[in-house]
């Protein structure tokens, strides 16, 4: 029989020889961690062969009953499922008790899109701030992701776009900049970067790698100081695909460009846009 913790620490492992990020692991396992210690404290149980449906479900009831969200307990039930999917594939367990178990209902909250006042006070607000800018710029003018601003090397970095690397399950893309993105980069670069061993475009003071979590706190400094509210770091990512979709950009271009991998995910965008503008052929709009 397999304990629980080395089950898990089984799983950790080949998450990491997948490529996922270290953020990623440790989402995955907080949530294992989280059920294991119900299940030991309150199921009596410490094996993986012993867990059922109904041990699960008491789970999940015990996190309803604790305050947790349903949009928390359905995604600590998704790494629960993969943490189960993987021991079965790998021959660990016969039966998944996770299939069963459904998904709470929940309804995703609009993402917030930045008027054009809001992003031109966050412009105001970090405009003696280089590194801040360039960072800005390339979420709102090029709709990058925070871990992608994270991983950016020099040599991605190209004269009118940047490379985007393959992580995780994200295949290799190639993002055209504006003239606002290229020349907040270029300023951050010459002015602020300057010679540096690391091969990340964004580092910190001592040469070390800006991390995502270091760039969210950064911004949300001066979300604060624009005194914008109620706003999130991706709510700049997702400024960028409503605009657009709104000045005309056809659908699989937009897209492409913030790499998503099913343009229904795009799709979803249209809810938010209450007129679209006449479509001007496929150039980006500059914000």
């Amino acid at each position: 029989m397999i304990s629980l913790n080395d089950a898990l620490n089984q799983f950790s492992k080949s998450l990491t020889s997948k490529g996922k990020s270290i953020n990623t692991v440790v989402a995955y396992k907080g949530d294992i961690n989280q059920l294991i210690r119900f299940l030991s404290d309150k199921e009596k149980i410490d094996t993986i062969e012993s867990i059922t449906v109904k041990n699960i479900e008491n789970f999940k009831k015990d996190l309803t009953d604790n305050g947790y969200t349903a949009k928390s307990i359905s995604r600590k039930l998704n790494s629960i499922k993969n943490f189960f999917s993987y021991l079965k594939i790998e021959g660990k367990c016969e039966i998944d008790p996770s299939t069963e178990v459904k998904h709470p209902k929940y309804e995703n909250e609009a993402p917030k899109i930045l008027k054009a006042v809001e992003y031109r006070s966050l412009r105001d607000a970090c405009r003696n701030d280089i590194r801040a800018s360039a960072i800005v710029e390339l979420m709102l003018q090029a709709g990058l992701r925070i871990k992608e601003i994270e991983n950016m090397k020099m040599s991605d970095v190209k004269d009118n776009e940047v490379m985007i690397e393959s992580y995780e399950s994200h295949p290799t893309r190639t993002v055209p900049l504006n003239n606002s993105a290229k020349t907040a980069l270029k300023r951050y670069i010459e002015e602020i970067r300057v010679e540096s061993k690391s091969k990340n475009v964004f580092i910190t003071k001592t040469g070390r790698i800006l991390l995502a979590r270091n760039i969210r706190s950064l911004l949300d400094r001066y979300f604060t100081k624009a005194d914008i509210k109620d706003i999130k770091v991706n709510d700049l990512r997702n400024t960028f695909i409503v605009y657009q979709l709104k000045s005309g950009v056809p659908i699989d271009v937009v897209s492409q460009v913030v790499g998503h991998k099913r343009i229904s995910t795009t799709e979803k965008y249209l809810e938010l846009i209450d007129n679209k503008e006449e479509t001007k052929g496929i150039k980006l709009k500059e914000l």
